[in-house]
């Protein structure tokens, strides 16, 4: 048979439509190459992504489950959370605001709580054993029968929580909390930390003036000058007779029925001023032991 004659127009319309097929192949091929790319790149960053993820996965599995052992909380907030009997076992919750949160019986072991607040939290009952609390804010908190370290609360801002365990503390935090009461004008409470302070150490003349001047601001002339006779016996024993001097004659003129009015005397405020005593012994102690934080 003879070849057939080739049409010249039919062959180029034939070879654009070889290489349209071709293209419409090139770009499927593209196409699955980059598909195949992108789910390479996903495969690899997945790790990183749900890392990222987590603490908000973390945070929703808490709050349906109560159950967040080792979760990655940092910065929560969890104000007013129901979190009773929750698990948050290591959890990490630095920085995490818990205000007012109900955690009683919770599971704290070796969580992070560094910087964390649980202003007026309640903390009945908890298990705080092991858990970083340097920094945490624990004002207001209710603390009743919470299982915790002892010194465990030395770093941590604890005025005004309720049902603390005795033993907890040590002298320079219970003296602390006597000078942050007292600066404050809470005198009762002022006196309460520096009797259970000078339990721990009767020798701490610090601790007897902090005490006379707590007394003396809520008119218990009488006690506050025992207090403050007994700094001064302290001090001559130190060889610190001019402050013991000033101690005893501050003692003598609180002791003067004309200087016994019904409310606080002021003389703990003149002491404050005044005494070289206050100069020698309470400031620099006060200022050795008191812990800065970041509230």
């Amino acid at each position: 048979m003879a070849p057939r004659a080739v049409n010249p127009a039919g062959a180029g319309r034939a070879a654009r439509g070889l290489r349209k097929r071709a293209d419409v192949r090139g770009l499927a091929t593209s196409a699955s190459t980059a598909a195949a790319l992108a789910a390479l790149l996903l495969a690899g960053m997945g790790a990183p992504l749900r890392a990222l993820a987590a603490p908000g996965d973390d945070l929703l599995r808490l709050l349906e489950r109560r159950s967040c052992s080792g979760c990655q909380l940092q910065d929560a907030d969890l104000v007013h959370a129901d979190l009773r009997d929750a698990d948050l076992r290591r959890a990490r919750l630095q920085r995490a605001n818990l205000s007012q949160a109900r955690l009683d019986g919770a599971q704290l072991q070796g969580a992070d709580l560094r910087f964390t607040s649980l202003q007026g939290a309640s903390l009945r009952g908890a298990d705080l054993r092991g858990a970083q609390l340097e920094g945490t804010d624990l004002r207001y908190s209710d603390l009743s029968a919470a299982q915790l370290d002892p010194g465990a609360l030395a770093r941590s801002h604890w005025d005004q929580a309720i049902g603390i365990a005795p033993g907890l503390f040590g002298y320079a935090d219970l003296h602390n909390a006597g000078v942050r009461a007292a600066n404050a004008g809470r005198f009762p409470e002022a006196e309460g930390f520096f009797g259970e302070a000078l339990l721990l150490q009767p020798e701490a003349t610090v601790s007897w003036v902090g005490r006379g001047i707590s007394r003396s601001e809520q008119g218990k002339a009488e006690l506050a000058a025992q207090d403050l006779n007994r700094a001064a016996v302290l001090l001559e024993q130190g060889g610190e007779r001019s402050e013991a001097a000033a101690l005893r004659q501050a003692a003598a003129t609180m002791a003067q029925p004309q200087a016994r009015p019904r409310g606080g005397n002021g003389l703990g405020g003149q002491l404050l001023n005044g005494a070289a005593a206050m100069a020698t012994t309470l400031a620099p102690l006060a200022l050795k032991f008191l812990v800065p934080l970041a509230f």
